[in-house]
């Protein structure tokens, strides 16, 4: 399985992508209802991080958790523990492998998020799915976008989550916050996209998939 043997938080930003902030009427509830319902036509910017080492990738699906605070939605999202095999100490989506009872992309996610982070599916509404996404770890990932409503109780599994926090959706949604860099690897030098936000370092395949959805809504 292929490992990332670089530290993206000390290399230097190659530029800002820098797309004005979504209207707020684009990041409430109806209106995203209305857009995963509708998928007006749009293009994915990244499908594909860094190169994968199998030659067949692994199907699995994330949950891209929006939940429903009264500030406005944020994005739940997880640090994964330092001993991990794969995107270890990184900030994840909740989800993983799909298994063969799964049925299908979104049951991959409302189970891996149950087992993960202990978030009932009975709380979460799925609106959609985004393009798949190839991670350089060998997963083809299937990101499910759901509404959450408080209120849960969350319980990470200490074997997989180091920690569960959010992230207000507005932050992430503004192309201000959005880095791009870039590494040299040995099959060439490769490009991504980081959004660090206060202590949190998001980067890579959620960054990835963060960037897509955020093409969806403003397209």
């Amino acid at each position: 399985m292929a490992t990332i043997a670089f530290d993206p938080k000390q290399l230097a930003i190659d530029s800002i992508a820098g797309e004005a902030a979504l209207d707020a009427v684009r990041l409430t509830p109806d209106w995203l209802r209305r857009r995963l319902a509708e998928q007006p036509e749009w293009q994915p910017e990244i499908t594909q991080d860094f190169l994968s080492a199998r030659a067949v990738p692994v199907r699995a699906a994330v949950l891209i958790p929006l939940v429903q605070r009264p500030e406005g939605l944020t994005i739940l999202l997880t640090m994964r523990t330092d001993h991990l095999s794969s995107h270890a100490g990184q900030v994840s989506f909740p989800g993983g492998r799909s298994e063969p009872f799964d049925g299908s992309p979104v049951a991959t996610a409302l189970r891996e998020t149950e087992e993960e982070v202990g978030l009932a599916r009975g709380h979460v509404e799925v609106l959609g799915c985004l393009p798949d996404y190839l991670t350089g770890t060998g997963y083809q990932v299937t990101p499910v976008v759901g509404l959450v409503t408080p209120p849960f109780e969350l319980r990470a599994d200490p074997s997989e989550v180091a920690e569960i926090f959010e992230v207000p959706l507005a932050f992430l949604m503004d192309g201000l916050n959005h880095q791009r860099l870039s590494v040299e690897l040995p099959g060439g030098r490769r490009s991504f996209y980081a959004m660090p936000y206060e202590r949190f370092y998001i980067w890579g395949a959620t960054a990835g998939m963060l960037r897509n959805l955020f093409h969806l809504l403003r397209a």
